[in-house]
Formats: structure tokens, sequence, C-alpha cells
């Protein structure tokens, strides 16, 4: 009696554990989308302003290197045809919609999970290049598109976990429980620190001068 108590609470343990992990996942997911989609509102009334008047003197023009208006009057920032923050007003509120609905007791099929994650990860391609253009070419950062890039990383590092520990992605099983190993011990949360931290350094790097004063 004692040994089937005891193999049952090891068979539930793992499964108990990915829940909790969900449940996290999917309120960062959450959060981070509603950080997202707001900052892209903000960007999509800028972009409007600016179609309308050019010379519009928008908020968040501190100076020559913290200058949304310097961003967004650049092609980069309408790279399709249209000002790239229409992206996050269509997008996110799919991504809160599946949040909303998993905290809610939804459960999605695989091909829905992996195809959602294949199309962030597009988004986080988008997102890097958009920073690395900012970085590199137009030599000016704007706040709000910063917010929607740590978003972005936060919202496919949630789902990359949900479909590691859901076993969702076509890898092999020992890929997958190394993965699901490290994901339980909190090495995507490391993974993700590091790389904002890089960022912050980057930017405090070539531009600190110009932020600090």
């Amino acid at each position: 009696m004692t040994d089937g108590t005891s193999g049952m609470s090891m068979t539930q343990a793992p499964e108990t554990q990915t829940v909790i992990n969900h449940v996290k996942a999917y309120w960062t997911m959450l959060v981070s989308s509603i950080i997202s989609i707001t900052a892209s509102l903000v960007l999509s009334v800028d972009a409007i302003a600016l179609a309308k008047n050019p010379d519009s003197a928008l908020s968040c023009n501190i100076n020559s290197v913290i200058s949304c208006g310097k961003v967004a009057v650049s092609w980069q920032s309408n790279l399709l045809g249209f000002p790239n923050s229409f992206l996050g007003l269509i997008c996110e509120p799919v991504v809160i919609t599946l949040a909303v609905s998993a905290l809610g007791g939804a459960r999605f099929p695989k091909w829905f999970m992996r195809s959602a994650l294949a199309v962030y990860f597009a988004g986080l391609l988008f997102a890097g290049w958009l920073f690395s253009q900012s970085y590199f070419v137009i030599g000016a950062f704007c706040p709000w598109c910063l917010l929607v890039t740590t978003s972005t990383i936060t919202v496919f590092s949630s789902m990359l976990r949900i479909n590691v520990l859901d076993g969702n992605l076509p890898i092999s099983e020992k890929l997958s429980a190394t993965l699901t190993k490290r994901m339980l011990a909190g090495w995507d949360t490391v993974v993700v620190a590091g790389i904002f931290s890089i960022l912050a350094i980057a930017i405090m790097a070539k531009y600190g001068n110009y932020i600090l004063h």
C-alpha cells in the first residue's frame, strides 16, 4: 500500500510541477502582451501624428538618442509599408486571448502551440533586427520600442517553456528530457535575464553619455 502510494506520488509530482510552471508562464505571457500592446498603441498614435505633421513633438523625444520621432520616421519602422506597431495591435490580442483561455482551463492541441511558437519566433527575429537597426544604423532609441522588444523576448521564452514541458516540439526524447530538466531548474529565466543584461550593457556602453545627460 505504501509502495503504491509512493509510486503514485512520484508519478504525479512532475505533472503537478508542470501545471505550476504553466500558470507562471501564462501569467508572464499575459502581462508581457498587455505591456506590448500598450506600447504598440502609443507608437501607432505617434505614427498617425507624424503622418499628419512630420514636425510633431512626441513626448518621448528627449534628446538625439532617446527619440521616438527619429526612429519612427526611418524606413525600418515602416518596413511593410505601414507602421510596424500595427503588427503589435494585430498579434498581441491573440497572445492575450491564448493566455487568458489557458489560465481559465483551456488546453490547446500541440500543432496550435507549435504554430504559435513558430510565429512568435518570427516576431522575435523581427524585434531583434529592429533593435540592431536602432543600435547600429539609426543611432537612436525609442523607449516604447524597447518595451516591445523586451516583452517579445519574455512572451517567446514563456511559449518555449510551455512547449518544452508539454513535449510539443519535434525533437528527440533525449533532448526533450534534457530541456525539460533545464526548464524546471529555471535555466530559461537565467538566459532571459542574461539577454536583458547584455542589451542594457550594450546600450549604456555606446550611448550612456547621451542617456545620462
